[in-house]
């Protein structure tokens, strides 16, 4: 088995251990989407050109990682529906003014009940301990979140994305 292999092997149990992860109310709603191939280059080039056209930072920074990467899991929340609690995190007194607020579209989609959160939370802490579990070099990013919704791969909420890469040296954390 060659290591393009073993990363394959290793992203699909990312999404096994994000998908299996514990959610608020035993309800899932978290996404998980692998990507691989020629279209970890799209993506970093569209990462650059993001960064160009808004003036954010480091989108060229990370998306020359996602260029460099031997695959890409995808992990986010889609109609999320609140948990019904009340209990305000949201910034809502009630889930109901949540619910009946106008969707803000930026660069995500929200507001989100802060319960499916913390679900996508431990996802993410649960699919990068999977990582490391495999040795496996990752990294949670959001930058890329933005522009797979951005260019149309995902229709999610909110979505962040696992670059995997082995290598001789974690090129996710060794960064000019």
């Amino acid at each position: 088995m060659n290591e393009l292999n073993g990363v394959n092997l290793v992203a699909q149990l990312l999404a096994v251990s994000a998908v299996t992860a514990p959610k608020s109310q035993g309800v899932n709603y978290v996404q998980v989407k692998i990507i691989g191939g020629d279209d970890l280059n799209k993506i970093g080039e569209a990462m650059k050109a993001y960064g160009q056209k808004s003036g954010k930072g480091h989108f060229d920074r990370d998306g020359e990682n996602i260029a460099n990467s031997d695959a890409l899991v995808l992990i986010g929340l889609k109609n999320a529906a609140p948990c019904g609690l009340d209990c305000g995190a949201c910034g809502f007194i009630r889930c109901q003014d949540l619910i009946q607020k106008e969707p803000a579209e930026v660069e995500f989609r929200g507001p989100i009940c802060a319960y499916r959160l913390i679900d996508m939370g431990i996802a993410l802490g649960s699919a990068v301990k999977t990582a490391s579990l495999h040795n496996v070099d990752n990294r949670i990013m959001y930058r890329v979140g933005v522009v797979v919704r951005e260019l149309g791969l995902v229709d999610w909420d909110l979505v962040l994305g696992i670059p995997l890469s082995v290598s001789g040296k974690n090129p996710f954390f060794d960064r000019k």
